[in-house]
């Protein structure tokens, strides 16, 4: 699995978003700007994220994009499975199954398949209010 400049800027958006609940909507080129994103590759992003249900839009002078729920219900899983094309571990698993004409006779294949389960469990414990806060990974 290899997570792209895609889905980690899609998540410095997410969290952009969410540090900033008391700006309403925030236009794209302000969150382009705070992060450093060129404004052109964040409207492919957020398009994607709109698309998913995870932002809100508003067009006009006080326009831009706002998160649609808190932080704590939205899962990292959800906001890189809408950016990226896959998050599998190797190319023959696919969200639909496995793409392989060797299938039937991988004995790799479970292993790949419960390797992808555990991925996809695990991004789907962390949110964004994790990522914030960081008391996740605090001992």
């Amino acid at each position: 699995m290899n997570i792209t400049s895609r889905g980690r800027y899609a998540l410095r958006v997410m969290l952009d978003l969410a540090q900033h609940p008391d700006e309403g909507y925030i236009s794209l080129k302000t969150i382009a700007d705070r992060q450093d994103i060129s404004m052109k590759y964040l409207e492919a992003i957020v398009g994607a994220l709109k698309k998913a249900g995870l932002v809100d839009s508003s067009r006009g002078k006080e326009g831009g994009y706002a998160l649609l729920r808190a932080p704590e219900d939205y899962p990292v899983g959800e906001i890189l499975r809408c950016t990226e094309d896959k998050l599998a571990p190797v190319s023959c698993i696919t969200a639909g199954g496995v793409s392989c004409a060797q299938a039937a006779l991988c004995l790799t294949l479970p292993m790949w398949r419960e390797l992808d389960a555990l991925t996809n469990a695990y991004l789907d414990t962390v949110t964004l209010r994790d990522l914030l806060t960081g008391e996740k990974w605090k001992h």
